[in-house]
């Protein structure tokens, strides 16, 4: 599996002083300095979301394909628990770090640790907000905030009222999607108001914030869930208050939701939520374990197109991000404000080859 056209030098190493050679060209064995496996650590930023644990059970198979020691740990959505993580692996011998750090801003200090010992990252969801790493693997999340916004505000006929269930807005992509669906709202359909709620990603808090808004204003047609971390507190309070019906029936709440989860699109299939963003959750464990072996092999990218169907974009100096395919998936496959969906049946879906 080779990138088109990525086989000229770039900065996006220069960090790590990785310019030992450049490539286009993805191995499947050896540290490129011997014959052993190079030690990779892991850090899984939680497992208490059926996406992650989708993550968690990707890595050790793209581990394996690609001859990768790796060595695992759980952050639990700490950002100091990372930290101490990292100080562990550091010690263990590893030579490059996949992360998702949660906390985008607080994370810098730790990248600099791993940048003066020359040890390359690769960040997997999630940007930092300063500093450098090898690459950024993630799907552009300002779509997913776009997706949602044209999705209901088709079905709306851009009128209405609608809530947006925010993540945490100390992250890129709580930030990214709440700015992407405010701006596509205001834009597009300024007869929908938008009732944003921050969550911080918490399940119990956006169910609680849902409840306190539906009985505020009992005209909401609509509920965007940032995360799949508010499916099930979200479809509980819709049955307990009789909204949750088929989408024919004029109570119906449209939902979309973001992740892609097995659970989303059989719930899609059954007309209990109406849209979902799949996030690729074995392309993000495949291709961030790719780009780790590539930087200990010293190989380095410039932006432009891939072969899997995403882009490489530079963010900022010294900092690439390879922007995975993330599709709308809703129930009919239609196109909603010009963006084209996937049936939640479809078979290319990562979410309909997990239990």
């Amino acid at each position: 599996m080779k990138l088109k056209g990525l086989a000229l030098c770039t900065v996006a190493a220069l960090s790590f002083g990785a310019l030992a050679g450049c490539s286009s060209t993805k191995s499947t064995g050896g540290s490129g300095g011997g014959g052993s496996a190079p030690v990779v650590g892991v850090d899984y930023p939680r497992s208490d979301t059926d996406f992650w644990n989708s993550f968690i059970q990707y890595t050790p198979q793209y581990g394996s394909k690609l001859a990768l020691d790796l060595k695992t740990t759980n952050s639990q959505n700490d950002v100091a628990k990372l930290a101490a993580n990292v100080q562990t692996m550091m010690a263990e011998g590893v030579q490059g770090v996949v992360m998702a750090p949660q906390d985008t801003a607080a994370i810098a200090p730790t990248l600099s640790q791993l940048a003066a010992k020359k040890i390359p990252v690769v960040s997997v969801d999630t940007r930092p907000d300063t500093g450098n790493v090898y690459m950024v693997v993630r799907a552009d999340n300002r779509a997913y905030g776009t997706k949602a916004c044209q999705f209901l505000g088709a079905k709306l006929n851009g009128k209405g009222e609608v809530v947006m269930l925010e993540g945490d807005l100390a992250s890129i992509n709580g930030r990214d999607r709440t700015e992407a669906f405010n701006d596509c709202m205001k834009q597009n359909f300024p007869g929908i108001k938008v009732y944003g709620e921050a969550t911080n990603w918490d399940g119990a808090t956006a169910s609680q914030k849902l409840q306190t808004d539906l009985t505020a204003h009992p005209d909401i047609k609509g509920v965007y869930m940032e995360s799949s971390f508010a499916l099930s507190g979200t479809l509980q309070l819709l049955q307990q208050k009789g909204l949750l019906v088929a989408p024919t029936d004029p109570k119906h709440v449209f939902v979309v939701s973001n992740d892609g989860i097995p659970e989303e699109l059989k719930d899609i299939a059954a007309g209990k939520i109406d849209a979902t963003v799949s996030q690729p959750a074995d392309l993000y464990a495949e291709y961030a374990l790719y780009y780790i072996k590539a930087a200990i092999q010293g190989k380095t990218f410039q932006p432009g197109p891939t072969d899997h169907n995403s882009t490489i974009i530079q963010v900022r100096a010294g900092l690439l991000e390879d922007q995975l395919s993330a599709p709308l998936v809703t129930a009919d496959g239609a196109t909603y404000g010009g963006i084209s969906s996937l049936k939640s049946t479809d078979t290319s879906l990562w979410g309909n080859h997990l239990s």
